[in-house]
């Protein structure tokens, strides 16, 4: 006779929440992944967020098929007790099997081989117009294509990022490499670790990276009490300086974001050069190491100083609308404090995100991202696959009553602007004083 199961209930795993003592489940099955955590392909940020708990979504939205099979081996013996999965999880791994089963996550299209084309025949344009042209005009436009180059590239890092358009692992990680760190000059580790982490905690204030903007940005009010960052692991200080930028933030925005370029080659530098375990830290180094050889040469091509003032402000003035698209995905979404439940990643994911409607045609512009929310519910799905499911995810929120948020580009920017204003007219309102302490928290946020 096999012996009997044993079992465990929803509060003893909840227990086993922190590193050292890591327990999951997944399916009502539990795993120790105590160890594991150090080698997981997605960092320790995720399974540390989802610690104690149920994570059978997040493991479907995350995993090809083929990850179950390394399961067993951190098998407890235990099962859970008394685990109850709701009807919108329900649904959703009902849908998530629908589209494995269609094939639709294999089905990648062409899309990564249309845009890497088009990445080489911009840079070969402006690479042709900086050299064989004097014309000031033509400058200004190959700065323009340029950061318009960036965009494009940064789409396919980000695809290459979280499923396979290569044939191979090691291929798709060359694919990374080139368009992240060579093209960009953004390091493909830090995106892996800072993204890993907002998809997790999508929308939670001291958990998801892509919201903790002191002293410069507070999408809400709840900010100006000087949460502690568990992403950073430390305080963002809401002091005088913070309280007068975000006072002006609805203003400062867009202009922020014409230099929030540099903000992101600060972030690289500072986590490639810190004390953290970094994937393949020499690699992501050595691709910098091309950008930073490239990009600097090709600018002092140009004839004189001006021009090349000029060049680089243009590039990354286009590169802008790529920043303020982020922004306008999660800053005017529901927002809250702590971190992410594993029983109500599609409840987290609805409410966290906001989706920008536009015409098919306009799809390349947008890398995708247009389908916010139907990216965070399946991370791993082509993006030219995101468009088909866009009515089978709009009905399950309607079914669901929650929220399926899809608006235009320039409502989406007034909604933002909004939230922006709202957040800043509090902060002017604010009568208590608040601790003097270090300003530039946004950018030393690694140590």
């Amino acid at each position: 006779m096999g012996s009997e199961k044993k079992f465990i209930t929803v509060a003893e795993l909840r227990e086993h929440n922190k590193a050292g003592d890591l327990w999951i489940s997944i399916q009502g099955k539990v795993y120790n992944v105590s160890n594991w955590v150090k080698e997981h392909p997605g960092g320790d940020t995720p399974l540390l967020n989802l610690a104690g708990q149920d994570v059978t979504d997040a493991f479907l939205a995350y995993h090809p098929g083929t990850a179950w099979q390394y399961l067993d081996k951190f098998f407890t013996g235990y099962y859970l007790e008394d685990f109850k999965v709701s009807e919108v999880s329900n649904d959703y791994r009902k849908l998530y099997f629908e589209i494995a089963k269609m094939g639709l996550f294999e089905n990648k299209g062409h899309g990564t081989l249309y845009c890497l084309t088009c990445v080489a025949l911009m840079l070969s344009i402006v690479v042709y117009g900086v050299l064989k042209s004097e014309s000031v005009l033509v400058h200004l436009v190959c700065g323009m294509l340029l950061g318009m180059l960036w965009i494009q590239s940064a789409y396919i890092g980000h695809d290459s990022g979280h499923y396979q358009v290569m044939s191979s692992p090691k291929y798709n990680r060359v694919v990374q490499l080139i368009s992240g760190n060579c093209l960009t000059g953004i390091s493909i580790a830090w995106w892996k670790w800072t993204h890993n982490a907002h998809h997790i905690a999508c929308n939670s204030l001291d958990n998801d990276p892509d919201l903790q903007h002191i002293p410069v940005f507070a999408v809400s009010s709840k900010l100006f009490n000087s949460i502690t960052s568990c992403f950073y692991g430390r305080k963002l200080t809401f002091d005088p300086v913070a309280r007068f930028l975000v006072s002006y933030q609805h203003f400062t925005f867009y202009p922020v974001m014409i230099g929030g370029r540099v903000n992101l080659f600060i972030q690289t530098f500072l986590l490639l050069f810190s004390t953290r375990k970094v994937p393949h830290r020499v690699m992501n180094l050595l691709g910098l190491l091309v950008f930073w050889t490239w990009f600097p040469l090709l600018v002092s091509c140009l004839p004189n100083w001006p021009e090349r003032v000029m060049f680089v402000l243009a590039s990354f003035a286009v590169t802008a609308l790529q920043h303020i698209q982020f922004c306008l995905n999660h800053f005017s979404a529901n927002v809250y404090v702590g971190l992410p439940n594993g029983n109500d990643w599609f409840e987290k994911q609805a409410y966290g995100t906001i989706d920008i409607s536009c015409s098919s045609w306009m799809d390349w512009f947008f890398g995708g991202l247009q389908f916010q929310l139907e990216h965070h519910l399946f991370p791993r799905l082509p993006r030219c696959q995101l468009r088909n499911i866009s009515p089978v995810v709009r009905d399950l929120c309607k079914k669901h009553n929650l929220p399926y948020r899809s608006l235009s580009f320039w409502a989406a920017n007034a909604s933002t602007i909004r939230t922006l204003k709202s957040a800043a007219q509090e902060a002017r309102d604010l009568t208590s004083p608040v601790p003097k302490n270090l300003v530039w928290e946004a950018v030393n946020t690694h140590g």
